[in-house]
């Protein structure tokens, strides 16, 4: 009975995240064709790359050159993370440049021609970056989640994220500023780098705020002579669970115990306040926490 719950678990996790591959693919390729291309705005990447690359060369689509660029990077990514990794990545990889030429012969590719002009925001070249930003990163974001990636650099990050240990959002940082640094030296255009490094920013934030939730928690290490009060204060007046730790004072060398204990963003503040009333010598090291789990926090994530 149990395996066979499991396996349906399993297949109705593998259908959501091939859903989550195509929503996202759809959704990325919406944020380049309706606030990227329209105003030559280079977010990094090879899609990027192809906005510069169609500005040299006007009769080849976007998401053609992303295409062409895409390929040598597929075989490596299937080399490296597998075929189950491939297969999704090739998917979005070959959905995305479609998306974006369907969706740039249905809207058109220029600020006046966008829904009849509608949506000109040349006026205002923020607002194309904020919004092409947050759908890029929530594209980006789904696909990911589904443990693929929309092919391209994304590819060069998660290497740099497997081998040199670095936030996947930071190495999407890295290497889409070397494509903005080429499409500023093709375009010309000194103001490009602060337009999509915008983008780049938002789209960065986005994608963490859906791999990894909302706000992060925090850790709170505390060190006062009146630890038996902030215990009290922690576990009935907060609901929250803690730990003693061991520990000797380097100047004084005297024994000490230090609280250990994890609380949300918002509980920040409370405990500080509360820390401060009890003991106004106490000492407090407030540190973030990028993932929390067990009680009374996430639950730990299903084996992949």
């Amino acid at each position: 009975m149990i395996p066979k719950v499991y396996d349906r678990w399993l297949a109705r996790q593998s259908v959501v995240s091939w859903i989550y591959v195509f929503v996202g693919s759809v959704v990325l390729s919406a944020g380049f064709v309706l606030f990227m291309n329209p105003y030559r705005i280079v977010p990094g990447g090879v899609y990027g790359a192809g906005i510069v690359l169609h500005y040299l060369f006007p009769s080849v689509q976007v998401g053609t050159f992303g295409l062409m660029l895409d390929i040598p990077l597929l075989l490596v990514g299937m080399k490296v993370f597998g075929r189950a990794f491939g297969a999704k990545t090739i998917f979005s990889a070959l959905l995305i440049p479609l998306s974006m030429n369907a969706m740039t012969w249905l809207f058109g590719e220029s600020p006046e021609t966008l829904f009849g002009g509608a949506m000109n925001l040349s006026q205002d070249m923020f607002l194309p970056c904020i919004f092409g930003g947050v759908l890029i990163g929530a594209g980006t974001g789904l696909i990911i989640k589904s443990h693929a990636t929309s092919g391209g650099t994304d590819i060069i990050a998660k290497l740099l994220t497997r081998y040199a240990h670095i936030r996947f959002s930071r190495g999407i940082l890295i290497v889409d500023s070397c494509v903005v640094l080429f499409g500023m030296i093709v375009l010309g255009d000194w103001r490009l780098p602060l337009y999509s490094l915008v983008t780049i920013f938002v789209s960065s934030r986005v994608i963490d705020y859906i791999l990894d939730g909302a706000s992060y928690d925090k850790l709170l290490f505390i060190v006062s002579d009146r630890r038996e009060q902030i215990r009290e204060y922690i576990l009935e007046r907060m609901g929250r669970g803690g730990t003693y730790l061991k520990a000797s004072g380097l100047y004084t060398a005297r024994d000490k115990e230090v609280i250990f204990v994890v609380v949300s963003r918002g509980e920040v503040s409370m405990v500080r306040s509360m820390v401060h009333e009890i003991d106004p010598t106490a000492f407090v090291v407030i540190v973030d926490a990028d993932e929390t789990y067990g009680d009374g926090f996430k639950p730990f994530p299903q084996k992949e």
